[in-house]
C-alpha cells in the first residue's frame, strides 16, 4: 500500500481540539476523507471517519485493520499536518 497524496485542511478556531481534517489517496485509486487531527493532553492523534449510531456512540466507517497500517497512515498524515503548519 502506498499513500500517494495527503491533503490537510487546517481548522483555525481557538479552544478547539480539532486542529485539521485530512484526506488521503491510497495507490492513486482510493480516497478516504474526513480523517480528523485532534489535540489531546498526550499530543496530537488521528481519528478515522466515523458516524454516530442510534445509541449515541460513534463507529468508524473506514479504518486500518492492523497496527502497521495505522502507523503508516498516522506518520503520513501528521508529517503533512506539520508541513502545513510551517507554511
Amino acid at each position: 500500500m502506498k499513500i500517494s497524496d495527503v491533503r490537510i485542511r487546517l481548522v483555525n478556531k481557538e479552544d478547539n481540539k480539532l486542529k485539521a481534517v485530512a484526506s488521503i489517496t491510497i495507490d492513486e485509486c482510493f480516497v478516504v476523507h474526513d480523517i480528523k487531527i485532534i489535540e489531546a493532553a498526550e499530543g496530537v492523534f488521528i481519528a478515522m471517519p466515523s458516524r454516530k449510531t442510534n445509541d449515541g456512540d460513534y463507529k468508524d466507517i473506514a479504518h486500518p485493520l492492523n497496527t502497521e497500517t495505522r502507523e503508516l497512515l498516522k506518520e503520513a498524515i501528521l508529517t503533512a499536518y506539520y508541513d502545513e503548519l510551517k507554511k
